[in-house]
């Protein structure tokens, strides 16, 4: 890696990852990705766990400075490469942002990791549809409270884009592309299609669910 380089440890897949991707491709930051967790393993090495002791992905090297947690690092780059614009000066929209960041984290996403882990990862003579149904009840719960929120705006926390439509924008994408039915949700889908037209999105909001 060259010195001073940003490095993201991840791959793709990766939902967390794919958080720190699009933030650090919609602010155009030069950075290096390297594979780890999953099937390219690396996580456990003790090189990895220096860095992040959960063994857990992503973590970044920026010019020294490591940092995991993907919506910390995200506010990190935000609040770095793009105060007053991406990262919001004002206190009540920074504020929004947060708790909006901090919903896709506690709920929305935990909401619909069975239904991913079962339909996605788990072969289908393996699956147990009892959880497949429970998460797609909660993640339908969760859903509505984004669509309902999003009516009359733009982005999550008003008019301008904010880190919270990066994170929620990666929870969306996971959800409206997993293989079952979902109810209607016209304006989280209307957000959603205005996020894909953005340039930084492309890389994530182009890659597959798995």
């Amino acid at each position: 890696m060259s010195a001073g380089a940003l490095r993201i440890w991840g791959r793709i897949s990766s939902v967390n990852v794919q958080k720190v991707v699009w933030t650090a491709d919609e602010l155009g930051l030069a950075y290096e990705r390297a594979d780890a967790g999953g099937a390219f393993g690396v996580v456990a090495t003790p090189e990895y766990r220096r860095m992040n002791p959960n063994g857990l992905v992503p973590v970044i090297e920026d010019g020294g400075f490591v940092l995991w947690e993907s919506n910390a690092i995200v506010r990190y780059l935000a609040a770095k490469h793009a105060p007053g614009t991406l990262w919001p000066d004002d206190l009540r929209r920074r504020a929004d942002a947060d708790r909006w960041m901090d919903w896709q984290a506690t709920t929305f996403t935990p909401a619909m990791r069975d239904a991913f882990w079962q339909l996605v990862r788990v072969p289908a003579e393996k699956r147990d549809a009892a959880a497949i149904d429970a998460s797609r009840l909660a993640s339908e719960k969760a859903a509505a409270v984004l669509d309902a929120h999003l009516a009359g705006r733009a982005f999550v926390a008003g008019e301008a884009f904010s880190p919270a439509d990066i994170v929620l924008g990666c929870a969306a994408h996971r959800w409206l592309n997993l293989p079952l039915a979902r109810e209607p949700r016209p304006e989280m889908e209307r957000w959603y299609a205005s996020l894909r037209a953005r340039p930084g999105a492309a890389q994530v909001l182009s890659t597959p669910v798995t």
